[in-house]
């Protein structure tokens, strides 16, 4: 099993948090294998997935009381030692795995490639069989074994998602030295170069398989989520996936979280709050990260992977087996204010004493079930890290697994300076890394969130409201851009499921969608429904309409798309600073200087004039204009609008303009109330804007005017 811990430079207290054992896992949305021959790799293979149900996991989940209720869920395969490959007395061999994945009709099934040499070299727990410079038998007696089976002619229906080495490249970005978190270990494994030349070579050789699909481990928020983290980790998954013959085109994606307790999103703490002025940043818990989630972190790392030269369409994973945090504790609302700490403590789903802390958390619940293209630039919620399989034992054990004792799984050890020498919260009386851990097990069922069937206590019978507006932003020859408004739920609505002729098309957390990978020139209907925590599910809303455009008849308008980022916190200060990208999923290019991009706020003053900025864009600001329009009637949320167009350009099917950090101020410098602008939002990575405007020679081509 993997553990995934590091310190923030710089700050003792700054302990990134770690992952144990990863193991990840798929969705649930049924559909026919895919046919024999070889065929272009999916830009999501989750799309249209029926994903492989582990029969060994789901017996051991079977057995346990309750536990029937999810054992029905794919989770990934382990190939953590050279042994595992053929298999042994207590698992099955890959080549079985996939043959009982054909027996179940699945076409997808999760593997977790983990064995790198000198393996998570700053955990004990989740050690492994192959010394520091063992690269060479890593490459002939591991990873070629693996990708001689899946090549077999008779997997070629199956596509197989890879998550790539767990906790290793994050740990030579911030363990290898200079840090509170680094081992010798780890400097080791930097100076050698072989985590790097291990990785590429995984890349090279499993990419190189038509049906399979690539996805390297990237840590978590609270690993390499500060801004001197993050770049930094880009930079080297970059270096990775050029190493050894490896390229970018090996990399499907990237997975957070795995086999770690950070939730999917922090309802009730955002990053951009303030308490009494003061940013919740500064909190001990938040420690100046720039994320408190891993949904908002997947997106920030994507924008910043693609700025490495990572394709744009790189989807990220997010492993949500045991980040739920359900259960009586759980908190229903924001912390009190009377301090940022009081505030963020009282407020966080994440319980955990330190969040450096990750060896079987008490606590800890199921989180999300697996879903197909959650949230934007999210492949699908996937269940890595098998739940009951323990993160590492609470006190020495011999084995044959090359598995240390780690004492972050003790729980009277009072820590370390990766968690602020803080108490572990770990479970007691714990097996080994991935061996079967019933009472961790059982935790997590009864704090699932949302809860399973009967269980964290769940009473809430009353489904929320059909949601409304659903409206199609723009249309594409392969796709459908969809909006629609929030619906309201007594307890809170936790997703939307979008249907296509009746039948689901994708699952969300936000309120717009893109369908793709439809047919030009066709007719589509779709309708939207809310669910809550308690899987209560609304009516369906109005339905709406839709023609993709005809085949190569583009020119590339109709696919663009306004994205988003909000780079000021404060809503009462004296200037509006937000940061826009264009992003062109057409087919054909798109003449730039036909463009124009239109940010919708109020400015409280009929006769307030003002003055604009573009501090930096990736194209350059020399290409970039920026006004402020006085619009002739007042709509909701908007009196004028920030007009952004370009001097030329042309952006290309499948690029992005890059950031664009725009900047305004009244001509008197007098303060803006922005709550109740229409275009702004609270996210701070990069995301899908419906209320962002854009038009193509005067004609509207996306986004919903106030």
């Amino acid at each position: 099993m993997s553990s995934r811990r590091a310190a923030h430079p710089n700050a003792p207290r700054r302990a990134a948090v770690t992952a144990a054992a990863a193991l990840l896992a798929a969705l649930s949305l049924s559909a026919v294998p895919q046919p024999a021959h070889a065929a272009a790799k999916l830009d999501n293979p989750y799309v249209g997935a029926k994903p492989y149900v582990n029969p060994d996991w789901s017996a051991r989940a079977a057995a346990e009381p309750g536990g029937a209720a999810v054992s029905d869920q794919p989770t990934f395969v382990w190939l953590d030692r050279i042994a595992a490959i053929q298999g042994t007395s207590q698992a099955r061999g890959l080549k079985a795995h996939l043959d009982a994945a054909k027996a179940q009709g699945a076409n997808l099934v999760q593997l977790v490639i983990y064995d790198l040499p000198g393996r998570d070299c700053a955990a004990l727990a989740s050690n492994g069989e192959l010394g520091a410079d063992d690269l060479a038998r890593y490459q002939s007696d591991y990873i070629d074994p693996i990708a001689a089976v899946l090549a077999d002619p008779a997997y070629a229906s199956l596509r197989v998602v890879n998550l790539i080495e767990p906790d290793s490249l994050p740990n030579l970005v911030t363990n290898a030295g200079g840090t509170a978190g680094s081992t010798p270990q780890c400097a080791t494994m930097k100076a050698n170069g072989n985590y790097e030349k291990g990785v590429g070579y995984a890349l090279h050789k499993l990419g190189a398989l038509p049906n399979a699909y690539n996805y390297i481990d990237a840590g978590h928020h609270g690993w390499l989520g500060w801004d001197s983290n993050l770049v930094p980790s880009a930079q080297e998954f970059k270096k990775a996936a050029t190493t050894n013959g490896a390229t970018l085109s090996d990399v499907t994606g990237f997975i957070v979280n795995t086999a770690n307790y950070s939730p999917t999103r922090e309802p009730y703490v955002k990053i951009t709050d303030t308490v009494n002025g003061t940013t919740v940043r500064q909190s001990k818990w938040i420690d100046w990260n720039q994320y408190d989630d891993e949904t908002t972190f997947a997106q920030g790392l994507r924008s910043a992977l693609v700025a490495q030269g990572f394709d744009s369409g790189i989807g990220m994973l997010i492993d949500t087996s045991r980040n739920g945090w359900g259960g009586s504790a759980r908190p229903t609302g924001p912390g009190p204010s009377t301090s940022v700490d009081a505030y963020v403590d009282g407020g966080r789903t994440d319980r955990r004493i330190h969040a450096g802390n990750w060896c079987n958390q008490s606590g800890a619940g199921l989180g999300e079930r697996p879903a197909t293209a959650p949230d934007t630039g999210i492949d699908a919620y996937v269940w890595a890290k098998p739940p009951g399989e323990s993160d590492g034992a609470s006190q020495p054990l011999d084995n044959d697994e090359g598995k240390g004792f780690d004492r972050m799984c003790d729980p009277t050890y009072a820590g370390n300076g990766r968690n602020g020498n803080n108490p572990t919260g770990a479970l007691p009386d714990s097996p080994l890394a991935g061996h079967w851990f019933s009472a961790g097990f059982r935790q997590l069922l009864a704090n699932a969130y949302p809860p399973v069937g009967g269980s964290g206590g769940g009473s809430d019978t009353q489904a929320p409201t059909a949601p409304t507006g659903l409206a199609v932003l723009a249309t594409t020859a392969d796709s459908v851009s969809l909006t629609w408004r929030a619906a309201t739920d007594n307890t809170g609505v936790t997703g939307y499921d979008v249907y296509r002729a009746g039948t689901t098309a994708g699952s969300v957390t936000g309120t717009s969608y893109t369908d793709t990978g439809l047919a030009a020139g066709t007719a589509y209907t779709y309708t939207v429904k809310a669910r809550d925590a308690a899987g209560n599910v609304s009516a369906a809303s109005a339905a709406v309409s839709a023609t993709t455009k005809a085949s190569g008849g583009g020119g590339g308008s109709t696919g663009l798309r306004a994205q988003y980022k909000n780079n000021d916190s404060s809503a009462s200060d004296n200037q509006l600073r937000p940061g826009i990208q264009l992003v062109n999923s057409g087919s054909g290019a798109v003449d730039l200087s036909k463009v124009t991009v239109r940010y919708w706020f109020t400015g409280e003053s009929a006769s307030a004039g003002y003055q604009t900025w573009c501090d930096y864009a990736q194209p350059g600001c020399s290409t970039v204009r920026t006004a402020v329009t006085t619009l002739p009637v007042a709509r909701t949320g908007a009196d004028h609008t920030l007009d952004v167009t370009f001097t030329s350009g042309s952006l290309a099917a499948g690029a992005s303009t890059g950031d664009l950090q725009l900047r305004l101020a009244k001509a008197d410098w007098s303060n803006f109330d922005e709550t109740d602008d229409y275009s702004r939002g609270t996210g701070t990575s990069y995301a899908d804007a419906p209320k962002v405007t854009v038009y193509v020679g005067g004609t509207l081509a996306w986004g919903v005017e106030p």
